[in-house]
């Protein structure tokens, strides 16, 4: 059982999960009024999770 890629496969979902999110606040969000402190929020928090998650899950060697 490898704590890294178990760890790094969390953080990629999670990363998965806040881009989808963002996605769905930019695309349900009228043309006048946009949040886009929280959009440009989750969107980065989602791409930082993610490239992480995959690079931590990339760099780990098997035992």
């Amino acid at each position: 059982m490898n704590l890294k890629r178990i760890f790094g496969a969390i953080l990629t979902i999670l990363g998965i999960v806040g881009m989808i999110y963002a996605a769905i606040l930019f695309v349900n969000s009228p043309n006048d009024n946009m949040n886009i402190k929280s959009l440009v929020t989750y969107g980065i928090l989602g791409l930082v999770f993610f490239m992480s998650g995959v690079g931590l899950v990339r760099t780990t060697k098997d035992e």
